[in-house]
C-alpha cells in the first residue's frame, strides 16, 4: 500500500475563481484525505480567451485559498508557454514527486464527456488518476456516456476505485466524487453580474471581491 497523501489537481480557468470552485476543492479534499492544487490554465485548448490576465487570476486564487488547510495554488501552467495540455502538467508532477506518488486529476462532468477529445488522453491514466464531480443535476452514469462518448467509457470501464482507494496506487484508477449540493455560482454569470451592476460579491470570498473592485476587472463588455 502506498503511504503517501494523495495530490488532487483541479485545472480550469478560474475566471474568476469564485465559490464553486471552492466548495469542489473542498469536497475532493475531505471525501479523497487528499492535498489539492488548483492549476490555472495559460491557455485552455477547449475554451476562449481569458477575460483577466494570467497574474490577476493567479493572485485571486492566491487570496481565495489564503489560511484554507490542504489547498494551494500550482502556477506551472502559467509558466509554460503554448496550450495548458493536461498531459504536460502531468509530465512535470510525475518528474517532480516521483512513480509512486498518487496523484489525481479533477474534472467535471462536461469535461469527462470530452475526455477523448484531450491531448492524448487515454495516456493520462498512465500518469495520474481521473476523478470526474458529479453534481446534482448532472450525472455521470455507464448509460449517458455510452451515449455521448463511448471511447470513455471503454477507457474507465475497468477503472472504476472507490474514492479512498486512490491513495493506494499511483495512477490508472478513475473515480467519482458526489457533491451532495447544486451551487449557483458560474464564471460566466459573475462576470455578467459584475459588468450589469447586478449582485455578485457573495459569490467570492471577501478578498476576491476586494480585488477585482480595487483593478476594475470584468467591468468592460464581452467583445472588448
Amino acid at each position: 500500500m502506498n503511504a503517501a497523501r494523495l495530490l488532487v489537481c483541479y485545472g480550469g480557468t478560474f475566471d474568476p475563481v469564485h465559490e464553486g470552485h471552492l466548495a469542489v476543492a473542498r469536497s475532493a479534499r475531505d471525501a479523497l484525505d487528499a492535498d489539492v492544487a488548483l492549476v490555472p490554465a495559460r491557455d485552455p485548448p477547449h475554451k476562449g480567451p481569458t477575460r483577466a490576465d494570467a497574474a490577476q487570476r493567479a493572485r485571486m486564487l492566491e487570496l481565495a485559498v489564503a489560511g484554507e488547510a490542504g489547498l494551494s495554488v500550482d502556477l506551472r501552467e502559467l509558466h509554460r508557454e503554448g496550450p495548458s495540455y493536461t498531459f504536460a502538467s502531468l509530465g512535470e508532477l510525475r518528474a517532480e514527486l516521483g512513480d509512486a506518488a498518487p496523484i489525481a486529476w479533477l474534472v467535471g462532468a462536461d469535461s469527462l464527456l470530452q475526455l477523448h477529445t484531450w491531448h492524448r488522453w487515454r495516456e493520462l491514466f498512465d500518469r495520474a488518476h481521473i476523478v470526474a464531480v458529479q453534481r446534482p443535476g448532472s450525472q455521470v452514469d455507464a448509460r449517458r456516456l455510452r451515449e455521448q462518448a463511448p471511447e470513455v467509457l471503454d477507457e474507465i470501464a475497468d477503472r472504476w476505485l472507490p474514492p479512498r482507494a486512490l491513495a493506494e496506487v499511483a495512477s490508472g484508477g478513475f473515480a467519482l466524487l458526489p457533491m451532495p449540493l447544486l451551487r449557483p455560482e458560474s464564471s460566466t454569470e459573475l462576470r455578467r453580474r459584475i459588468r450589469e451592476g447586478g449582485d455578485w460579491r457573495g459569490w467570492v470570498p471577501p478578498a476576491v471581491a476586494d480585488y477585482i473592485v480595487r483593478h476594475g476587472l470584468y467591468r468592460d463588455t464581452p467583445g472588448n
